[in-house]
């Protein structure tokens, strides 16, 4: 039950920042939905990774059931991979910014100045 909520949870949480990322025309705006979006992806690799009474993935002979250790390394991926493209779309957004004066993405579409 509880990893169910955990599902919902990280499914609400991706819809709130894809309703970002399709509402707002500020660019730093969509970079923070896509962020928001990430890190519901992580929410869901790691509620995927859980099992109830299970522990680390360290061999012992009294375990019954271990913990996935691929969905966490995973989610760290996943982590270093969004930090880097969410600051590549900063940066980017910095360009677009001088450039243009705006971060706007439908000035920057029409290439007012």
């Amino acid at each position: 039950m509880m990893q169910q909520a955990t599902y919902v949870t990280a499914a609400v949480v991706f819809a709130i920042g894809l309703y970002g990322v399709v509402t707002h025309r500020n660019m730093i705006k969509i970079c923070i939905s896509l962020s928001v979006m990430e890190s519901a992806v992580v929410m869901l690799f790691v509620a995927m990774a859980y099992r109830p009474g299970a522990t680390a993935p360290i061999i012992e002979d009294d375990a019954v059931a271990y913990v996935d250790p691929l969905l966490h390394a995973l989610s760290l991926t996943a982590i270093v991979i969004g930090a880097g493209v969410i600051s590549v779309a900063l940066a980017l957004t910095v360009v677009v910014y001088r450039h243009y004066g705006t971060t706007d993405i439908r000035v920057v579409f029409r290439g007012q100045r």
